[in-house]
């Protein structure tokens, strides 16, 4: 088997590279190239803008019976991006540029227009002199006086540059800074004084407050009550008019509750009674016993009137003892 990679061919002894058959293309043979835009340019058809750098599938001949220097010149075929109308443009290496043939105007192209004026004034210019001393005299004239001008403008320019010089800027950055620093020192010395007044002011009034507190209040002069009679102070009712409705509404329903004194005077209380052998000796101890219970009731009646604040409790069982010792 022979090699894959193969480097040289094998050529036979009666090999004639004469009678291998050549290919024949035309001239106007056309290849498809990927390009960009070389300028911007919008489309006659749509009206639709093409600008410079966008990627075209295009078509690319050589142009025939043209020619500059012996360099060919190219022609190239694109379709326009939203109505498909063909456009044309070919290479320009006279101008080292393209120029549009159909299907677009070439769009931002005022400083070739205006070279390509520039270029014809000239020219007509020197096909004037060529054949008419006297305008090559008026155009020298013409041209020292613009130079005359230029030269004027040149210096008033000079003259203005030297009076911008003059003039500091970091001088006068620096005094609006200073200005600035003035302004800000200013208005902090404003806040300072606006706030040692208001504490002044708080200051006064708290010592002014201090010092009132300090002093004793006057009393304030007592009413004196003059009454006309003595028993007059019996008279006044120190309640006031509901209570005595609630207090009458609560007898009529209930009774009226007795005081703790007059309920004193009623209770006596219990003594041991003294068990003696005989009926004698008791029938004679029972006359003592009755004045010793009018005096235990004499007594009681002013312990109540001294002690207003016993319970009730108490006082209903000193009752009841007193009934039993009654009933005995």
């Amino acid at each position: 088997m022979s090699e894959r990679k193969v480097l040289n061919k094998y050529y036979p002894p009666d090999f004639d590279p004469s009678k291998i058959p050549k290919l024949k293309l035309p001239k106007d043979r056309q290849y498809v190239v990927r390009l960009m835009a070389p300028f911007n340019m919008r489309c006659k058809t749509c009206g639709e803008y093409i600008y410079k750098g966008k990627k075209f599938n295009a078509r690319k001949e050589t142009v025939q019976n043209e020619s500059y220097l012996g360099l060919p010149i190219f022609r190239f075929y694109i379709k326009c991006t939203r109505c498909l109308a063909e456009i044309t443009f070919k290479t320009d290496p006279e101008n080292t540029d393209y120029a549009m043939e159909h299907g677009a105007t070439r769009n931002f192209q005022a400083e070739k227009l205006l070279e390509e004026e520039e270029k014809r004034v000239q020219k007509e210019r020197e096909d004037e002199e060529l054949n008419n001393p006297m305008k090559v005299l008026e155009n020298r004239t013409k041209d020292s006086k613009l130079e005359m001008e230029v030269l004027e403008n040149l210096q008033e320019l000079k003259e203005l540059n030297q009076r911008q010089a003059h003039v500091d800027f970091e001088s006068m950055l620096q005094q609006y800074k200073d200005y600035e620093e003035e302004q800000k020192r200013l208005a902090v010395e404003e806040d300072e004084r606006e706030m040692r007044a208001m504490l002044e002011q708080a200051q006064a009034r708290r010592l002014l407050e201090d010092s009132d507190s300090d002093e004793d209040p006057t009393p304030a002069p007592a009413k004196t009550l003059t009454k006309a009679k003595p028993t007059d102070i019996l008279q006044e009712d120190p309640e006031p008019q509901a209570k005595k409705l609630k207090v009458e509404c609560w007898e009529r329903s209930i009774g009226k509750l007795s005081s703790k004194a007059a309920l004193s005077g009623l209770v006596a209380t219990k003594r041991k009674p003294e068990h003696s052998s005989t009926n004698g000796t008791r029938a004679q101890n029972r006359p003592v016993d009755s004045a010793a219970g009018s005096q235990s009731t004499e007594a009681s009646n002013a312990s109540g009137s001294r002690t207003p604040g016993s319970s009730s409790l108490s006082l209903l069982g000193a009752y009841s003892d007193s009934e039993d010792s009654k009933s005995d």
